[in-house]
Parts: C-alpha cells; sequence; structure tokens
C-alpha cells in the first residue's frame, strides 16, 4: 500500500490495523515523523516501543528480524521503531519479509523513518505492493496543508480554531508539524479542553501561552542577513542548524519581508519611508519593535530592480531547496550568505 501525506490522516488508520511494516520517507521528516507517531496510537497493541538505528539494521540485517520477533521480558507487546537514512534498512526488511514468508513465525509493527528517502528508493519499491507494508510518502509542507494538519489537530484536541488562527500556529511552528502538534496541546491544555468538551480558542489564548507571532523566531536571522550585518548571520546562521529549523519555513520568512518591502515601496512612491502615517504603517504591517530594522533594509533594496532580483533570487532558491532536500539547509545557508554581502556592500 502507499500513501501520500494527502490521503494519510484519512486512510492512515485503516492501514494501521491490517499492516505490520510502516515505511515513512519524504522531503518533510517533520510530517513523516509525526505521521509515524500517529499511527503508533493507531495499531491494536503497540505496547513497548524498541528503538534502532539505521545503522544498527544495516551493520546486521538479520538483527530486525530477531527483534521483531522476540517477545519483550513480560510477554507484552512491542513495535520496533527504526531511524534510518535513506535505504539504511531495506536489507533488514528483505530479510524480515523474506524470513517470515519462510515460516519464521509472527512479528511484531516494524515502522521505518527514513530520512532523504523517497517513494523511488529500493525500500520503498520492496514494500509499496505488498498487502502487510505501507509506505507513506511526505512531500515538502507548505502553508496551506499545514493549516489543515493545525485544524485537524485542533479537532482532536478539542480546541475550536478558526482558520486565521490555524494559519498564526503553522508560521509560528515553522511549517513543522511536530511544533505545531506541542502548540496545539499547549492551548488544549490552557483551555481545559477535549474531546468530550471542546472549547473555543482566540488570539488572546495564544499570547496567553506565548504563541510566537509568525516571524518572531526568525526575525534576528532575516535582519541580520536582509540589512547586511555580516558578523551576525554566522551566528544566526548557526542559531538555525542548533535549532533545527526547517529551511522552507526559515526561507519563506524571507520571502515575506521581500513582499513587505515591496508593497511599501509601491505605497511611497517618491517619498520617504519617515513619511508613513500610523495608519499606512499599521496596513503594510510595520510594528513598532521592527520598524528601524524595515526601514534601514528599505534603503538598501528599494531602487532600481534591487526588490525585484532579490525575490526572484529568493524563488529560485526555494525551487533548489524542494528539489535537492538532502542538502536544503546548506544550500539556504549559502544563499542567504550572497544575500547578506550583496546588503553588506550596498550599506558600506
Amino acid at each position: 500500500m502507499k500513501l501520500t501525506n494527502r490521503d494519510f490522516a484519512a486512510k492512515g488508520r485503516g492501514a494501521a490495523q491490517g499492516c505490520s511494516i510502516f515505511f515513512f520517507c519524504g522531503q518533510d521528516e517533520a510530517g513523516a515523523s509525526a505521521a509515524a507517531n500517529d499511527l503508533v496510537t493507531w495499531l491494536a497493541e503497540p505496547g513497548e516501543r524498541v528503538e534502532m538505528s539505521g545503522a544498527d539494521v544495516r551493520a546486521d540485517p538479520a538483527r530486525l528480524g530477531d527483534e521483531a520477533r522476540t517477545t519483550s521480558l513480560f510477554g507484552d507487546r512491542r513495535h520496533i521503531w527504526v531511524r534510518a537514512n535513506g535505504d539504511e534498512a531495506h536489507e533488514a526488511l528483505k530479510v524480515l519479509v523474506e524470513t517470515g514468508e519462510a515460516g519464521a513465525g509472527e512479528a511484531c509493527p516494524v515502522i521505518v523513518v527514513a530520512t532523504s528517502a523517497t517513494d523511488k528508493s529500493r525500500t520503498a519499491r520492496l514494500l509499496e505492493k505488498r498487502k502487510d507494508a505501507l509506505v507513506a510518502m511526505f512531500y515538502p509542507p507548505d502553508l496551506q496543508s499545514v493549516t489543515r494538519s493545525v485544524r485537524a489537530l485542533a479537532d482532536g484536541a478539542g480546541v475550536r480554531l478558526g482558520g486565521d488562527l490555524a494559519e498564526r500556529i503553522a508560521r509560528a511552528a515553522n511549517l513543522d508539524v511536530r511544533l505545531a502538534k506541542s502548540e496545539v496541546e499547549k492551548i488544549a491544555l490552557y483551555l481545559d479542553a477535549s474531546a468530550q468538551s471542546p472549547q473555543t480558542a482566540t488570539a488572546e489564548d495564544l499570547d496567553a501561552i506565548g504563541a510566537s507571532s509568525e516571524d518572531d523566531g526568525f526575525a534576528p536571522l532575516v535582519n541580520a542577513v536582509m540589512g547586511g550585518q555580516g558578523p551576525k548571520v554566522g551566528i544566526e546562521l548557526a542559531r538555525m542548524k542548533q535549532l533545527g529549523l526547517n529551511p522552507v519555513g526559515v526561507l519563506l520568512a524571507f520571502e515575506r519581508r521581500a513582499a513587505q518591502l515591496a508593497r511599501i515601496a509601491a505605497v511611497l512612491g517618491a517619498r520617504s519611508f519617515g513619511d508613513l502615517d500610523r495608519g499606512e504603517e499599521a496596513r503594510l504591517g510595520i510594528f513598532f519593535k521592527e520598524k528601524r530594522d524595515i526601514g534601514q533594509q528599505l534603503s538598501l533594496w528599494r531602487h532600481g530592480d534591487k526588490l525585484d532580483r532579490l525575490t526572484q533570487r529568493l524563488v529560485g532558491l526555494h525551487r533548489e531547496l524542494l528539489t535537492n532536500s538532502q542538502a536544503a539547509e546548506l544550500l539556504l545557508a549559502q544563499g542567504l550568505a550572497d544575500i547578506a554581502r550583496v546588503a553588506g556592500a550596498r550599506a558600506r
């Protein structure tokens, strides 16, 4: 069986009941991991989790089958969770399938979350036509799909969430479904909401639990790059890597800032940035704490075709990230460093 992130929510529960081998792959590692965790809750008896690495099963392909057919110390149910890279689990899964067909006995559920693998990998091809296996492919996240996921998570937690608030959470979570789920759980706890006692969330509730605005976490990096602040760029890129931020989510923050600068430039015409009144600032999304940075960046990118060229570069970089997911973090760092150098040269 083969599913994608578009139909997993509708069909994944049925697969959990009918399959015993699950292979989660695709460019959206966060979405794949979140879906795998959901699947565990749908198993009839998930029992104890036994974790293995891709390196473990690659070094000893027979070990996966041995573990899957071994009962726990107290005879309880269990499931195997393998976090692999690419096709590391291929041979181990092949052995598991072959020994099962040879009469080795029933195996517990095996769940593999494979970073950098796709539905075209050897492992996916091994499993996709089997009735006892599921291949789940997760494509790069986009704001609309993550917003839908947030609303589904909220419904399950008993939180009534409007579309604008769901989108705000999706943005604040950097399009990472795992972070969005954590945010929804915090709201449910704050509201004392449950499926049996649903509650309606408001913007004030999100503010109260500390849900950040959509770009708060990215602001230091955006300002360093767009303002040509060379010494700060390396520090902020290191922070991005340390936090494990979704590269596409990070780039979206830059695309929003570039679009905002273009709107400001269009409204200003021949006027200067300081000529904007408070009403115009509010309509253009210029908040007090960002005003100085936005004004400085506008002065660097406003004239000529600089904003058009910046937008084209960001769009091209976005395309590169989606088609080269394995190197997305490196490509993003290189692209942002190039933009910062151009901004820095103009600032001098």
